[in-house]
């Protein structure tokens, strides 16, 4: 087999630190997924309000009732309060998830109320400071005057708000149809029991299996890395008839994923694997050396 070049950045050894990146790698793609939600609900939320923003000002402004500048400065202060604020609902949603029914409306009820004050106390701020800068006098008690006339149109706007955010929900879970592929035969499959979840992959997509301590750390084709409590020595004779080979006393490797060798000296080498992945082939391993050197590993 022609020798290439080691990529990037050594092999990933098990233990704690292998158990420790496996958990941040699903928290983070479960993070992923929270901002994706986030960002389309926000996004959702800035429209609208926006949109209602703008009807307002073309509808005070076509029945002649004051400046154009003074109803932008009004609506739009509310609109940036809005902006400021927009991340509540989707906050409390996030909090209450596994909340019974009555325990979230009254989380959802103080919010909403937490939500009218602070979204009341920005726009007065705003007004205030943009009235200033045009040089036009502002009362602030006018605006609080009117406050229980507030509070029901921001009660209202987090319910809305809330709306938007479960709208989201759906959209960043929906996923373009993609045409399914032909099921691959039982015996090109393996299970692996990762804690009380159970992920089933073609052997093809395992990369290779390193150590974890008492656990065993799969490095899938798709950057995935479950755990498994296993032993590499049992997992070496379930998977050894599926072409894996033992290269290090902490490794296995698929043979059909090996794309070069690369000699690091005293008879040891890197493997490279695909996916830019690499592994350690120890010098205590000659059969796996001479192995992944014939064609047929190619």
């Amino acid at each position: 087999m022609a020798q290439t070049p080691s990529p990037a950045g050594g092999p990933s050894h098990g233990g704690v630190a292998g158990r420790t990146k496996a958990l941040w790698d699903e928290r983070r793609a479960g993070g992923d997924e929270r901002r994706r939600q986030l960002a389309i609900g926000w996004g959702l939320i800035l429209i609208v309000a926006a949109a209602v923003c703008l009807l307002n000002v073309l509808g005070f402004t076509q029945g002649g009732r004051g400046r154009v500048v003074e109803h932008l400065v009004y609506e739009g202060s509310s609109w940036l309060g809005i902006a400021l604020l927009a991340w509540l609902p989707w906050a409390v949603l996030r909090g209450t998830t596994t909340w019974t029914w009555v325990p979230r409306l009254i989380a959802h009820g103080a919010a909403a109320l937490v939500f009218s004050i602070l979204h009341v106390g920005l726009f007065i701020l705003f007004r205030a400071l943009a009235f200033g800068a045009l040089g036009q006098p502002y009362d602030p008690g006018v605006a609080m005057g009117e406050y229980r006339y507030e509070v029901w149109k921001d009660l209202l706007a987090y319910a809305m708000f809330a709306g938007c955010y479960g709208m989201a929900g759906l959209l960043a879970a929906a996923r373009p149809a993609q045409p399914e592929a032909p099921a691959a035969p039982l015996e090109n499959l393996f299970d692996i029991r990762d804690g009380a979840r159970l992920v089933r992959v073609r052997l093809d997509d395992i990369l290779a299996v390193s150590s974890a301590g008492n656990y065993a750390q799969f490095h899938l084709r798709d950057g995935r890395r479950p755990l498994m409590r296993s032993s590499l020595a049992a997992l070496e004779t379930e998977l050894g008839t599926g072409g894996f080979v033992r290269t290090h006393k902490s490794w296995l490797v698929n043979a059909r994923a090996v794309r070069g060798l690369t000699p690091e000296g005293s008879g040891d080498y890197a493997v490279a694997l695909d996916e830019g992945q690499t592994a350690p082939l120890s010098r205590r391993y000659p059969q796996a050396l001479h192995r992944l050197r014939a064609p047929a590993a190619s």
